[in-house]
């Protein structure tokens, strides 16, 4: 990515949920092609189990899917969409999950918590790199038939309006260089 004349890549800040492993101020991330993220190692994993779906979908109708391998399918169907359609746009598997506001952060913190996920900071970042702010409700189970995975991808990526009306919940994908600025909040070492 050739910053000094992409058009899409701005200079912003933003708050990031950290669950894996503890961030540090001045830590520096970068996310492009060549930096895959979390999500991308866990779709490479299930990338078998979507070959064969793909190839022979009709053995696969009558099978509950099980919930990595549904993952799987949506990000593909997204990442298949984002390049056809959307190619400024940042990759679900090579960004960093972020919000634009410290409420939506501590939100999303919340809602890790309970769906059991470890949270240990929220932290500030600095980014220079290329921002979309999307619907999290838009993201889909995906299933078997790939023709209406890559047209709720569609949808995802049009930022669409929720066919349920209900009230959006932002995430925003960002690539680039990221750097930590501050330590908004973080777990303390007894509830650890």
């Amino acid at each position: 990515m050739s910053e000094e004349r992409d058009s899409c890549v701005q200079e912003f800040a933003a708050y990031h949920v950290v669950t894996s492993r503890p961030m540090q101020v001045g830590q520096r991330i970068h996310f492009d092609r060549a930096h895959p993220n979390g999500v991308f190692h866990r779709v490479k994993e299930k990338e078998e189990d979507v070959r064969q779906i793909k190839a022979h979908p009709e053995e696969w109708r009558e099978k509950e899917l099980p919930h990595h391998t549904m993952v799987a399918l949506r990000e593909l169907a997204l990442e298949e969409v984002r390049v056809a359609r959307f190619p400024d746009l940042p990759s679900r598997l090579h960004c960093l999950y972020v919000s634009e506001q410290m409420e939506q952060a501590e939100k999303w913190a919340r809602w890790f918590v309970d769906w059991g996920r470890e949270v240990l900071q929220i932290v500030k970042l600095s980014i220079w790199g290329r921002r979309f702010l999307g619907n999290a409700n838009l993201c889909f189970s995906a299933g078997v038939d790939h023709e209406k995975n890559l047209l709720l991808a569609e949808k995802y990526w049009a930022v669409a309006p929720d066919p349920t009306g209900e009230l959006p919940i932002w995430e925003e994908l960002v690539d680039g260089d990221i750097t930590v600025m501050e330590i908004l909040w973080e777990k303390k070492k007894e509830e650890k």
